[in-house]
C-alpha cells in the first residue's frame, strides 16, 4: 500500500527537518515544500494528504487553494487558528491547532508579568534614574490574591502551576466548566462576571473565536477591582481597545499587561495602535514574545508532528478546530 504524502509547507531548518525525517519517515512520504521551483509546488500540494504548516495563506501558493480536494489534515505548528483563511480551504478538511505547545514558555512570561507589575518594578526603575529614591511607597505580594484565567487550557493551567506556591486562589474558565483539581473553581464563561468581580488579577488565555472576539469591553472592566491587573497573551482582539485605554486613563490604579496586541507585524504586517498606550504609566508591554524561547520552536513542531503520527497510526488527532466557531481571517476586526 502507498504511503501517504506529509508536505511541510514552511522553511525549516535542519533540526527541524531532522525531526520531521525520524518521526514521519517511516510512515508517511515527506515533501519539503521550499526545496522545490515555484511552478512545482501547487501540484506537490494537491497530491499530498497531510500539510504541516504556519501561515497557510502566506505558504502554500495562491493557485493551489482550489486544488486541496485530496488534503485530509492540516496540522498548524501555531498554537492558534484564527489566522486561518477558512472560507479558501475546502469543507472536509481536518484542522489541528498545535494547542498547548508553547504553554510552559507563556505561563513563565506571565508570571514574570504578574510580578513585574505586582512590584511596580518599571516605574521603580523609572524614578531611580531620575534620583528618586522612593522607599517608603507600599508594594504587593501575591500571597492570598485571586487569579482568574480566561481560558484554562494549557497555557491556563501552567500558569496556575506557577501561581499556586505563591499562595494565589485559582478561578478558571473553560469551554466545558471541568478543572483539574488545581483551580479553586472551574466555570465556563457564563461565569464571566463572578471570575472577573472576585478576582485580583485576570490573564486571557483564550483563542480568539467568534465568541471570544470583544469579550472584555467597557461592562467587563468595570467589574474588576480597582487595583486588578489585566494579563492578556492570547489576542488582542479579545479586548475592546478603545474600551482598555479609557479605563487605565480613568482609573490609574488599575494595570495592563500586554503581550498580545490588536495589529501585529505577524498577522497584520505592521504594528499599530490607536491609542497611545505607551503614554501611560500603568501599561507593562512586551511584543508578543511570551512563547520564542531557545528551543520553544522547535518542541513546538514536535508536538505538531506527533499529532501528525496520531493520525496515520488511525488514532483520532488533537486539537481539532471547530471552523464554525472562528472568525475567517478576511473578516476580522483589527481595531
Amino acid at each position: 500500500m502507498d504511503r501517504p504524502t506529509v508536505i511541510v509547507t514552511y522553511r525549516t531548518d535542519e533540526a527541524e527537518r531532522n525531526l520531521v525525517e525520524e518521526r514521519l519517515g517511516r510512515l508517511a512520504r515527506l515533501v519539503f515544500l521550499k526545496d522545490h521551483p515555484r511552478k512545482e509546488r501547487a501540484s506537490l500540494l494537491a497530491g499530498a494528504e497531510i500539510a504541516i504548516a504556519w501561515f497557510p495563506q502566506r505558504e502554500f501558493p495562491e493557485e493551489s487553494f482550489s486544488q486541496l480536494g485530496g488534503l485530509r489534515l492540516l496540522q498548524l505548528v501555531s498554537a492558534g487558528a484564527d489566522h486561518l483563511p477558512f472560507a479558501r480551504l475546502p469543507a472536509g478538511l481536518r484542522i489541528a491547532a498545535n494547542v498547548g505547545a508553547y504553554a510552559e514558555p507563556m505561563a513563565e512570561h506571565v508570571l514574570a508579568m504578574i510580578l513585574a507589575a505586582y512590584k511596580n518594578l518599571c516605574p521603580r526603575h523609572a524614578a531611580l534614574a531620575r534620583g528618586s529614591f522612593e522607599q517608603q511607597l507600599p508594594n504587593r505580594m501575591l500571597k492570598g490574591k485571586i487569579c482568574g484565567i480566561l481560558g484554562y487550557g494549557g497555557i491556563g493551567r501552567a500558569t496556575a502551576r506557577l501561581l499556586k506556591p505563591f499562595g494565589v486562589r485559582i478561578l478558571a474558565v473553560n469551554s466545558t466548566g471541568r478543572g483539574d483539581g488545581m483551580a479553586d473553581f472551574c466555570g465556563t464563561l457564563g461565569d464571566l462576571e463572578r471570575v472577573l468581580g472576585e478576582s485580583d488579577i485576570v490573564v486571557i488565555a483564550l483563542p480568539l473565536t467568534r465568541r471570544t472576539a470583544g469579550l472584555i469591553g467597557e461592562r467587563e472592566l468595570s467589574l474588576m477591582k480597582e487595583e486588578g491587573l489585566l494579563v492578556n497573551v492570547a489576542r488582542g482582539e479579545i479586548v475592546d481597545q478603545r474600551a482598555l485605554y479609557a479605563h487605565l486613563t480613568a482609573n490609574p490604579a488599575f494595570t495592563a499587561a500586554i503581550d498580545a496586541w490588536w495589529v501585529e507585524p505577524q498577522r497584520h504586517g505592521r504594528f499599530e495602535l490607536e491609542r497611545p498606550f505607551f503614554d501611560l504609566p500603568n501599561v507593562l508591554g512586551s511584543p508578543h514574545n511570551s512563547g520564542i524561547v531557545q528551543g520553544a520552536l522547535l518542541e513546538g513542531l514536535l508536538r505538531a508532528v506527533e499529532n501528525v503520527e496520531r493520525y496515520l497510526r488511525g488514532e483520532e488527532p488533537q486539537g481539532l478546530v471547530r471552523r464554525e466557531e472562528y472568525l475567517d481571517s478576511g473578516s476580522r476586526i483589527d481595531g
